[in-house]
Formats: structure tokens, sequence, C-alpha cells
């Protein structure tokens, strides 16, 4: 199963189309019982994901693998290897597992800074003392690579990949991860939720892209497909990806999502590959 859990939603209110706000304790667990049965063995989550890792904690998270990040250190720290530390025991501590399967970097470009070599240094640490097996960084975009990657030797990279936003693979980066023997973890197939909305439902501020919606829905329509099952067939049909992370906001979503995983139809995708990152970067909308 290449798919894995998003847990956002159990620490935050996630995502433009979550309409449910932050999971609950109860569904969190259902979630997770969900998708273990389906044959989901990774959970993604953060330490910038608000009360996550305690829930999923509280929850029992023993038996799978679990990808942490870790948020951007200080500019005033002092002690880095202490810092870091700190916070993968507590990590720890409210996941109640004994080591992490990945431990990412949220503000990778952290390691180009004066405190870099000892924060890579802090890494590999806890990698020899066998707190985290793979180490790594969750990029948001692949040319971010390009300075990291030749200094650094990493286990695990984290990208966005949908159906809009191909440039791990347009770049050549997803190729050369993979030829390399790199684990690759996707994130935002359903950018933030924006592609599963109906035509009716897009906020104003995306109709600045008319063709792209246009052709998506049209598309959609003519080949009787799900947006869920073309935004699925999308990175799961890549043989470098190695896991693709979902989130569902109940358990629900969840069953839909496992669903449209089992059908793929990726030879009939249409080429809607954008470079607007206004569009394919969340962190990029102005929704207010």
């Amino acid at each position: 199963m290449k798919l894995a859990l998003g847990t956002a939603q159990f620490g935050l209110a996630y995502g433009i189309a979550n309409t449910g706000g932050q999971v609950t304790a109860d569904a969190a667990e259902k979630i997770l019982s969900r998708a273990r049965a389906a044959g989901m063995d990774t959970i993604d989550t953060a330490v910038a994901y608000g009360e996550s890792e305690q829930r999923l904690g509280e929850a029992g998270v023993g038996g799978w693998h679990v990808v942490s990040k870790l948020p951007a250190i200080p500019d005033d720290c002092a002690d880095v290897q202490g810092w870091v530390t700190t916070h993968v025991d507590a990590s720890l501590a409210r996941l109640k597992v004994p080591r992490l399967r990945g431990l990412l970097l949220h503000r990778p470009g952290q390691l180009l800074e004066a405190n870099g070599r000892q924060l890579y240094q802090a890494l590999l640490q806890l990698k020899d003392t066998g707190k985290v097996e793979k180490i790594g960084i969750s990029i948001y975009e692949p040319s971010e690579l390009d300075d990291l990657y030749e200094h650094h030797v990493f286990d695990l990279i984290q990208a966005p990949l949908n159906v809009l936003d191909r440039r791990l693979v347009s770049s050549g980066w997803l190729q050369r991860l993979h030829a390399e023997g790199i684990e690759v973890h996707t994130r935002s197939a359903f950018l933030q939720g924006l592609l599963l909305m109906p035509r009716t439902a897009l906020p104003v501020w995306f109709e600045q892209w008319p063709e792209v919606w246009n052709w998506w829905y049209q598309w959609l329509s003519d080949h009787h497909v799900s947006a869920l099952q073309a935004c699925l067939a999308y990175p799961l049909s890549l043989a470098g990806v190695h896991r693709v992370v979902v989130g569902a906001d109940n358990l629900n979503q969840l069953a839909q999502i496992i669903s449209a995983a089992a059908l793929l139809r990726p030879a009939d995708l249409p080429d809607l590959q954008l470079a607007d990152e206004k569009l394919i970067n969340p962190a990029r909308w102005s929704l207010s």
C-alpha cells in the first residue's frame, strides 16, 4: 500500500475544503484503525501540527512507521544538538514510540545557514543512537534540492506532487532520487482539497485560471472519473514514489480515498502541469 496517512487534521483545522474543523480524538482512532486495516503502514505528522502527535500517542501507533518533522530552529539557539534532541525526545514521548521511522526538517534551508553543520550533525547523531531510522527534508519545491543535495546525505525526501504541480518529475529530481535509492514521499495530491471541490464551490480567487478549471472538470466529465480517483492516479502510478501522503477529515473520506486508490487509470490523465506558484503553492494563495 503506497498510501500514507497524513495527520495534520488530527491537530489542526487543516485544508481549504475542510468544513468540519479538527478531527476529534474518537474519529482519529477510527481513522487510524481503518487505515491500518486497508494496509497502510506509514503515518506523517509534525511538531507544528498542533495536537497531532499527542492524539496519535493516545490512539496508539506502536505498529506504524511514524515520520515527523522538526520546526525551524530559533535564530538565537546556542545549543543546536541539545535543541534537536530535546524536541525529538518530546515527540517520542507524545507519540509513545521508542523511535521514528523518519525525521524531516520543516525548514531545510537552515542547513545552509550558520548553524547548518551542527544541525546536520545532530540529525546524524539521532541515527547513531537509534532514535531515528531515516533523516531527510520536507521541501516546497525541487529547486531546494539543487543547493542541499550535494552537501548532505538524505534517506528520505518529502515533496509536493499532484496533477498541477509536477515539478518533482519535470525537474528530473524524482528520477534521480529513485535511481540513488532515496525514499520519496509526496504530499498535496489534492492540493489541500482544492482539486476535489465542485467547480461552483471554488473560491473566487481561483477564477484567475479559468482555462485550468475548464479543462480539469471537462476531462473528469468526459472520462467518467472522479476527481479523487484522478488525483490519486498520478502520484501512485510513479515508480519513484514510495508513499503518497493523504489526509482525511473523517472515516467516510478515508474510505473513499482507499476505494479510489484501487481504481487507478493513470494512462489517460490530462497534462495540466503548471509553473504558476500562485496556484500550485498554497502559501501563495490570497483568500482573505
